[in-house]
């Protein structure tokens, strides 16, 4: 059977193939056989389908707020909807699971209809938000404890993303768990700067560093394990941001403390940060795990720029930031490309300079 490919696909796997009967690899017999074996779509119909439902759910959302702007109609579903709110959640609820239900059937009855499927998660995302909110305002008692919505969010989206299953709520599970998380904190300390002695950011870095390690459990447990990929990146992301902003602000609770903190008491975060950064380039290169190296040299880019924005901006002329970014990009690209020359080139001795 023919394989499908994309145009980008099929001049890359054309350039291979020449490029293995320039090396001898193979005969031109061999050649032939191979660039029949595929077929090249002449337009990328999985693309299209994919922009039209982002678009379709786009204009859902305009939709709505255009239905809002007019004053009959908003008066009209204001009546509705807030003439009982535990009925409103109820029929909420009971939408997210028909949206579900459409979708799990849709998976077994049209398995490689993967937009259309993942369309109807969506709805059934944003059905059990509303269901949620209005039980939110059903058993309001007045306290503003709000941050337990969000936890009703993270165990509706991370148990059906995990048992349903779909990467899609359980990356919102992760988001809301994040929410929850730092509004919790806040709400435990009377919104105060500090929880158990740690600002927001200190804290994001424990949030992080937590939600990172939980992913290389998740390897261990076989109904967990398609959630790895997404739980260790959303892990990394949520630690190396709060490490940015650690290494900046330092573990002060407010502008006024922060300005008066010399340079040097918040070198200790910054070296912190480098070195969570590096851990990550090491570990990526003997793993060999393109994530966790690209986060490291990403983020440690960001921390020596930001040290660089921080300790010599105002004492240096800034030309030399941009003589000094240029070298550094062109170090860059210039091992980037030694590297793809041996990968792909034959590894062919490479000319200095």
């Amino acid at each position: 059977m023919d394989i499908n490919l994309s145009k980008k696909q099929g001049r890359f796997l054309q350039e291979i193939i020449q490029h293995w009967e320039q090396e001898s690899v193979i005969d031109p017999d061999t050649k032939s056989k191979l660039l029949d074996s595929y077929k090249v779509r002449p337009f990328d119909w999985k693309r299209l389908a994919k922009y039209s439902f982002w678009v379709s759910l786009i204009c859902l959302i305009i939709s709505l707020a255009a239905v809002f702007a007019d004053d009959f109609i908003l008066e009209f579903l204001t009546t509705i909807f807030t003439s009982s709110s535990i009925v409103m959640a109820i029929i909420s609820a009971a939408a997210a699971a028909g949206f579900l239900f459409w979708a799990f059937r849709r998976r077994i009855s049209h398995p490689k209809q993967v937009f259309s499927n993942e369309f109807l998660v969506v709805l059934a995302a944003i059905a059990t938000a509303s269901s949620i909110g209005y039980l939110g305002i059903t058993f309001d008692n007045g306290s503003g404890h709000f941050p337990i919505l969000f936890l009703l969010a993270v165990i509706a989206y991370g148990l059906i993303g995990a048992f349903f299953p779909s990467k899609l709520l359980w990356t919102l599970a992760i988001l809301c768990l994040g929410v929850w998380f730092g509004t919790e904190t806040g709400y435990v300390s009377g919104w105060g700067a500090y929880y158990l002695g740690m600002n927001f950011p200190l804290r994001f870095v424990a949030f992080g560093t937590v939600l990172t390690g939980l992913s290389f459990a998740f390897r261990y447990i076989p109904r967990m394990a398609f959630l790895q990929k997404t739980t260790f990146i959303l892990g990394l992301l949520n630690l190396f941001i709060a490490l940015w902003i650690l290494s900046i602000f330092g573990n002060y609770g407010d502008m006024h403390d922060w300005n008066n903190a010399s340079k040097l008491d918040l070198l200790g975060w910054g070296l912190l940060f480098g070195g969570v950064a590096i851990a990550a380039i090491v570990y990526g290169l003997k793993a060999d795990d393109a994530t966790s190296r690209g986060f490291g040299i990403v983020f440690l880019f960001i921390n020596l720029y930001t040290k660089y924005f921080e300790y010599f901006w105002n004492h240096s002329h800034k030309a030399l930031f941009f003589i000094i970014l240029a070298a550094t990009f062109w170090l860059v690209g210039k091992n980037a490309e030694k590297i793809w020359n041996l990968k792909f080139l034959g590894h062919k001795e490479i000319e200095e300079g």
